[in-house]
């Protein structure tokens, strides 16, 4: 059940509405004054009626995180496509491969952001989103070793690191932060 209507939640409605009353008036075909007015008591009628769940907190774009990820994400749509093409005229056999990667956010939109970022450059393949675990199942096209696999699971963690840096919450930039910190003591050798 949702609470008393709050000047922040009408704020929160108001996209809504005007979306609900446009739809209302394409619907009908015309722009006049009755589509309006009707349009608007049954986007107010639906809002009562069926009101969505309150969400907690919302999402916070940080303009040079989106830059930054846009613009790999880019150069990536680019290079995969290239050497996709390439494959694809190139005689021999492939090795494809399976891998699981265990992200780091617990986020919803997180999860599902870099789930579509992954299957829309060329070359690999979300199979598997688990929400529980925190990981992800990708298909990659191509790999030519273990050590290109092990390259693979990490750009899966980078493009988790620039879509967290751009829409994270702060406890998402913490937990990056510090598995950041930790890997990079366990390359420096200084935990076991």
């Amino acid at each position: 059940m949702t609470g008393p209507a709050t000047p922040s939640r009408l704020r929160t409605q108001l996209p809504l509405l005007v979306w609900l009353v446009l739809v209302w008036m394409l619907l009908w075909g015309t722009l006049s004054w009755a589509n309006l007015v009707s349009g608007a008591a049954v986007a107010l009628l639906v809002t009562l009626l069926l009101p969505l769940p309150s969400t907690t907190g919302g999402t916070r774009v940080r303009l040079v995180g989106l830059l930054d990820f846009a613009g790999h994400f880019l150069l990536d749509l680019f290079v995969s496509g290239a050497q996709v093409a390439w494959l694809a005229l190139r005689p021999g056999l492939r090795h494809s491969a399976i891998v699981r990667v265990q992200l780091r956010t617990n986020s919803d939109l997180v999860l599902t952001m870099v789930a579509e970022a992954l299957s829309l450059v060329p070359g690999s393949l979300v199979l598997d989103l688990d929400r529980e675990e925190r990981s992800i199942a990708v298909h990659l096209l191509h790999v030519r070793d273990r050590d290109h696999v092990e390259q693979e699971r990490a750009d899966v963690l980078v493009v988790e690191a620039r879509l967290i840096r751009a829409f994270g919450s702060a406890e998402d930039r913490e937990a990056l932060e510090r598995d950041l910190a930790e890997r990079g003591r366990r390359v420096e050798g200084t935990v076991p």
